[in-house]
């Protein structure tokens, strides 16, 4: 039965120095990943290497859950030989850490409790939690609760869904607005809204502003002009106004201004 218990231990022992020793692994790769690969880490290359890690410490804690895993808190670890000499089993089995088994190390090494720094702060801690009322930290539970069932819901709501959403939210949102389209077209099509335009006031005729006020002369009256010019300077007829009849030209100088006008209008096309 004794044999079978210590076969058991070992057994169990060896089981879980593999597994911490691949959590070492896992933790060593992780910081030399932090301190030299930093500037080209990603933020999925760190979540990752979190997920990694607990996963394995997981499968220690169920390791250590088994049934068929003993008590380790019923073993005690008792110095039998304490030396000042270095110890080259002990360094390799503890990988250069621990070279010299001495009544300096041991305390430090078989230590049932934490360090005094350590325990100092739990007992801060535990000292602030005391002073937090049973109504208040009820609530502040309550609020934290809250928070990480948010959490987890958006968390596990499916990429899909969210992204369906967002497009259906997009298309039912309006781009135009329809009483401005409506009075746009109203103004285009049928001139609703449009201000009319006033006639210009009659100014006498010789008056300075004359030009300004009746919008200057047109197109065709400059044409007249020039042509006129050009057939007085050739030696060409100049037309006189009848009397009686202002601003009327013959017909017999109108096929001369358009002859005119076609080879001296500098707009020519």
């Amino acid at each position: 039965m004794q044999q079978r218990e210590e076969k058991q231990l070992e057994a169990s022992v060896e089981s879980l120095i593999s597994r911490v020793a691949h959590l070492k692994n896992s933790l060593q790769s992780f910081i030399f990943k932090l301190e030299s690969e930093y500037d080209r880490l990603s933020w999925p290359s760190v979540l990752d290497n979190f997920a990694l890690l607990s996963g394995q410490l997981n499968t220690i804690n169920k390791l250590l859950r088994n049934e068929k895993t003993p008590s380790y808190r019923n073993q005690v670890i008792i110095p039998l030989l304490l030396s000042r000499d270095r110890d080259e089993e002990l360094a390799k089995l503890t990988e250069m850490r621990v070279p010299v088994f001495s009544h300096e190390i041991v305390p430090d090494h078989l230590r049932t409790k934490p360090d005094p720094e350590v325990e100092e702060q739990e007992k801060q801690l535990s000292a602030d939690a005391a002073r937090i009322g049973p109504e208040v930290a009820q609530k502040q539970i309550q609020t934290l609760n809250k928070l990480c069932s948010s959490l987890l819901e958006k968390l596990n709501n499916p990429r899909d869904d969210r992204d369906a959403e967002n497009a259906a939210l997009r298309q039912n949102k309006p781009w135009f607005n329809p009483a401005d389209t409506n009075a746009l077209v109203a103004a285009v099509g049928f001139g609703k809204g449009l201000s009319k335009c006033r006639p210009p006031a009659p100014v006498a005729p010789g008056h300075p502003g004359q030009a300004m006020m009746t919008g200057g002369p047109t197109l065709q009256q400059v044409t007249i002009a020039g042509a006129s010019s050009h057939q007085a300077g050739i030696g060409g007829a100049v037309a006189q106004q009848a009397p009686g009849q202002p601003g009327k030209i013959p017909s017999s100088i109108k096929t001369n201004i358009k002859s005119a006008a076609a080879s001296m209008h500098p707009y020519n096309r």
